[in-house]
C-alpha cells in the first residue's frame, strides 16, 4: 500500500514551523524522527493534507544540565539518549531504557519528542517520564507551559497538547542521593513492544524501600502510576511475604484490557512478575540476579 497525497514542507526554524502549522490548517502533522507517522501513512492510517518537516530544527535538540533539572530537546533520538554522559550520570532510567527501544534503525531515527507524542501506552519513554516526575515543556506559537507527565497522557494514543502545539523539551528532575531506579519488562521478541513493564526509583535504606514510584506501562490506555502498591512497600524491607502482599496491593492499581498479548488475567500476572523482579533488584537479592 502506497501513502495518500500530502503536500510536504521543511520548516526552516520554529516560528516558521508554527506558521506554516497555521497556515496549513488542521489537517496538516508535524514530522520529526517519522517512526510513528510513516508507518501510519503507508497504511493510509493517516492522511494529512500537509507534512512540516521539523527534524532539522535546532531549537528541539540539545541535552543540558542547570538548576537541579536535566533538559532534553524533543528532537533529540533515542540513540543520542542512551549515548550522553549526562543521561547515564544524572537520568540512568532512560539509559537503561533506551535498549529495549525497539531496534537501532528505529532508535537512530526515533525522537524523544515524538514517543511522547505518540503516548502509545506499551512504549518505555512515557513511563519513564512519568517514573522520574518529569516535565513536557510544549510550545505554541505565543507560548510555552509545563505540564507533570502524570498529567500530560490523558488517554489511548491521547495527550494534554492543545491544538497547534508541540513538544519542545522534556525537563528531568536528577537523581537525588541515595535513589535508584530500573525498568523492566516482558515481550515475545527482543524489538517488541511490551506485553507488560515496570519502571521505578526509590530511595534505598538497606533492604528498606523508601518514598518509591511505580509505573507500569503496556497494561492500560496510558502509563499506569501504582500509587497503592506504591504506598505498601514504602519503609518495609524485602521479604517473601512482603512481596506477596504488595502483589495483592498492586491488584487494586490495575484494570488491564484484553489486547492483542493476551488478556486482563494474565496482564495482571505478568505486573506481578514484575513487581517482584523489581523489588529484590532493589533489595540486592539473590531472587534477583536469578530473574
Amino acid at each position: 500500500m502506497k501513502a495518500p497525497p500530502f503536500a510536504y514542507v521543511r520548516a526552516t526554524s520554529l516560528a516558521h514551523a508554527f506558521r506554516l502549522w497555521i497556515e496549513a490548517g488542521p489537517d496538516a502533522r508535524l514530522l520529526a524522527g517519522g517512526q510513528s507517522l510513516i508507518p501510519t501513512l503507508a497504511f493510509r492510517l493517516s492522511d494529512p493534507g500537509t507534512l512540516i518537516d521539523i527534524s532539522r530544527l535546532s531549537e528541539l535538540r540539545g541535552i543540558s544540565e542547570a538548576a537541579g533539572n536535566v533538559r532534553v530537546g524533543a528532537l533529540t533520538t533515542h540513540a543520542e539518549l542512551g549515548a550522553s554522559d549526562l543521561v547515564r550520570r544524572h537520568l540512568p532510567l532512560l539509559a537503561e531504557a533506551v535498549p529495549l527501544i525497539a531496534h537501532p534503525a528505529i532508535r537512530n531515527r526515533g525522537t524523544l519528542g515524538g514517543s511522547l507524542a505518540y503516548a502509545d501506552p506499551a512504549a518505555e519513554l512515557p513511563a519513564c517520564c512519568v517514573a522520574l516526575d518529569a516535565a513536557v515543556v510544549v510550545r505554541s506559537a505565543s507560548a510555552e507551559r509545563r505540564i507533570p507527565a502524570r498529567q500530560f497522557f490523558t488517554g489511548l494514543y491521547a495527550t494534554a497538547l492543545a491544538p497547534n502545539e508541540l513538544i519542545a523539551a522534556v525537563e528531568f528532575p536528577v537523581l537525588r542521593p541515595g535513589e535508584r531506579t530500573a525498568i523492566l519488562e516482558i515481550a515475545r521478541r527482543s524489538g517488541d513492544y511490551a506485553m507488560a513493564g515496570v519502571t521505578a526509583r526509590a530511595k534505598i535504606a538497606g533492604q528498606t524501600i523508601v518514598e518509591p514510584s511505580l509505573v507500569f506501562f503496556g497494561v492500560g490506555d496510558r502509563p499506569v502510576a501504582a500509587t497503592k502498591a506504591a504506598a505498601f512497600i514504602a519503609g518495609k524491607a524485602v521479604t517473601p511475604e512482603y512481596v506477596a502482599a504488595a502483589q495483592t496491593a498492586l491488584d487494586a492499581d490495575l484494570d488491564p484490557p484484553a489486547d492483542q498479548h493476551g488478556s486482563p488475567g494474565m496482564k495482571r500476572h505478568l505486573a506481578r512478575v514484575l513487581l517482584a523482579r523489581v523489588l529484590h533488584r532493589f533489595a540486592g537479592s539473590e531472587e534477583a540476579r536469578a530473574a
